[in-house]
């Protein structure tokens, strides 16, 4: 329940034709991880399967590339399990390959539209600069013997300007349209002139030229006619091709979704990997699987293998814990817990699963950070309205609008109102001197938890000096403790108690000694890095358990919210007052709720995960249908 369910390496040895039967069986368990890892190669010196692997891949290409062209989405799996043969997934490649060679017109065609479509958006958009134009555009194209003429867009403010420069050069400056910042112009000139200066004084305002592409040479109503009917031509093209997608889809549907079923049924053994070895007649596969299905294993084999078979199982050895993947299962409420925690990383084997702890001190402090019997209620229902989309996040949503009630009931806090309702525990503004003490308590006693919970960690993987020595480890909580001692020691009796004094100081010279002789440099190199990261362990406690005061910070800031928002709402009429408070609650649900929500996943991923869990484990990836 605390941690990856106990691992089995299992050891099968069936004759190399009874193989692919063994793959579909254990796929059919969902329960076998293969292990990769080499072995036996002397003894078994061949994977099998290999040119099976080469022509599964090429089918599954030319299946994904065709379903792509044609929209094909395979069924899912029913009927009977039986294992493919090489002769059916050669064939089933063959007809794949012909399959493609028509779907590879069709992915043509449509790359032809496509371009043409784009070609046809960049003609509109040229055409636009030259819509105000009544000529033809033609005649604009290119230098005349005695006339060179020039079209382009110039900044607003620079056409005044511009216009008396090339009025200097004996140059004319016509413009045909304005947009929000720049002018179409058109200049002539005479042409065939040496020494012009126009190019210069056209890039200092910023001139910058039009092209007329040659489709465009005509009246531009009679150039965008030509466009008009070329997008229709093509949208009409586009038409008849997906009607002749669609005529072949249904025609070949069949023949698809046997190629996809063959496929589906050939992955087990092409997933099975260097997991398995053989030598002529005789082969093995290794792997993992969780300690409860070894039993299902064992009957599934009996049943369903046509031929005798030797199955070896062992528990893990201690150098394998790295390998061995982590099978968690959780109930319906917990999923989406453990989903957050994979986000962080998957425990090791043997390792403790925080899911259950992430859980229970992740509600807790959401409710005591967003307390209020009307949020919570919101967020419940919220949460069913949305269930569809949020699938196996429902019941994390629902578990925080509870926790919210929970610790409304407790402030006496309903939509921000606290006099309608008596407060079980405390109204949070009233005392926040306490607020902020039970805030510390509750961040003592996690760092408290998660770091015996590193010492645990250690035990399991028979790290005895990590245990007691390393970061977070004995000696570490020991001194956390001392200084804790030592500090309330010294707020309730004005002096240093010598009990918590001691054990502090002799915490800290064995960490400190620690993390000298582990070092490996120059002796003043040495003392430096231990007095650093001795320093930054007492700072680590310290500033970890500081963090815990915004857990009591926004529960004061819930409230703050509140009295906001009914301060503007008195300043508002009777409409105004309630249409406030309602909107301010809204504000206070999206916004506050939001920001809660994540500095809880801070508190427990930096503070909490960072002490006690690696999330460097692997991750279960058993063979499936």
């Amino acid at each position: 329940m605390f941690s990856p369910l106990p691992m089995k390496h299992i050891s099968l040895q069936v004759l190399t034709a009874d193989l692919p039967s063994a793959s579909m069986i254990l796929a059919g368990l969902n329960s076998f991880s293969p292990d990769n890892r080499p072995y036996a190669e002397e003894e078994l010196p061949d994977v099998p399967g290999q040119h099976f692997r080469e022509c599964y891949a090429k089918a599954k290409a030319r299946l994904d590339k065709i379903a792509s062209q044609v929209g094909f989405t395979p069924s899912a799996f029913s009927g009977d399990i039986a294992p493919i043969s090489e002769q059916q997934l050669e064939a089933v490649n063959q007809w794949l390959g012909q399959a493609w060679e028509s779907c590879s017109d069709f992915e043509e065609s449509r790359r032809r539209h496509l371009e043409e479509r784009r070609s046809i958006d960049q003609l509109e958009t040229t055409l636009a600069n030259f819509r105000h134009l009544h000529i033809d555009l033609g005649q604009l194209h290119g230098d005349k013997q005695f006339l060179e003429t020039t079209i382009g867009m110039v900044p607003r403010a620079q056409v005044s300007q511009l216009k008396d420069a090339l009025g200097l050069d004996n140059y004319l400056l016509f413009p045909y349209h304005e947009s929000d910042s720049e002018s179409h112009v058109i200049i002539f000139g005479s042409g065939g002139r040496e020494g012009s200066k126009l190019k210069s004084v056209l890039d200092t305002a910023g001139f910058r030229p039009l092209e007329i592409p040659p489709e465009l040479h005509d009246q531009p109503e009679a150039a965008e006619s030509r466009l008009i009917q070329r997008r229709a031509s093509v949208e009409a093209a586009d038409k008849e091709l997906e009607e002749t997608i669609r005529a072949w889809s249904e025609s070949a549907d069949q023949e698809l979704r046997q190629a996809a079923r063959v496929l589906h049924l050939a992955a087990p053994y092409v997933a099975l990997g260097e997991a398995a070895r053989h030598r002529g007649n005789l082969s093995r596969l290794q792997g993992w699987v969780p300690a409860e299905d070894i039993h299902l294993v064992e009957y599934a084999l009996g049943e369903k293998l046509p031929n005798a078979y030797v199955l070896e199982t062992r528990d893990p050895r201690p150098d394998e814990r790295g390998l061995v993947p982590s099978v968690m299962r959780h109930s319906r409420l917990l999923r989406p817990f453990s989903s957050l925690v994979m986000q962080y990383g998957v425990p090791r084997y043997g390792e403790v699963n925080p899911t259950q702890l992430f859980a229970l001190t992740y509600i807790l402090m959401f409710g005591m950070m967003f307390g209020d019997i009307g949020h919570g209620a919101v967020i419940i229902a919220v949460t069913l309205l949305l269930r569809r989309k949020l699938r196996s996040f429902t019941p994390f949503g629902i578990a925080a609008g509870l926790s919210s009630i929970l610790f409304g009931f407790l402030y006496g806090s309903i939509f921000g109102y606290e006099h309608i309702l008596h407060a079980i525990w405390i109204a949070p503004l009233t005392d926040p001197l306490y607020m902020l003490t039970v805030a510390l308590l509750w961040g003592v006693g996690f760092i408290i938890l998660v770091t015996l919970l590193n010492i645990l960690n250690h035990m399991m993987m028979g790290d005895r000096i990590g245990a007691l020595f390393g970061d977070n480890g004995l000696l570490s909580l020991l001194l956390y403790a001392g200084l804790l001692g030592t500090g309330y020691s010294f707020y309730a009796e004005g002096s240093v108690n010598l009990f918590w004094g001691t054990l502090a100081v002799l915490t800290l010279i064995g960490i400190f000694a620690h993390k000298l002789v582990e070092q490996e440099a120059a002796i003043g190199e040495r003392i430096l890095v231990a007095f650093i990261e001795t320093f930054e362990t007492i700072t680590g406690y310290a500033s970890n358990t500081l963090s815990f005061l915004r857990v009591a910070a926004f529960s004061l800031n819930h409230v703050a919210l509140a009295i906001a928002v009914f301060t503007l709402a008195n300043m508002m009429g009777d409409m105004g007052h309630w249409i406030t408070v309602i909107l301010g609650n809204v504000f206070i649900l999206v916004l506050e709720g939001l920001i809660v929500a994540i500095q809880v996943l801070r508190l427990e991923f930096y503070e909490g995960f960072s002490r006690f869990y690696s999330g460097d484990g692997k991750a279960f990836k058993p063979l499936t249908l």
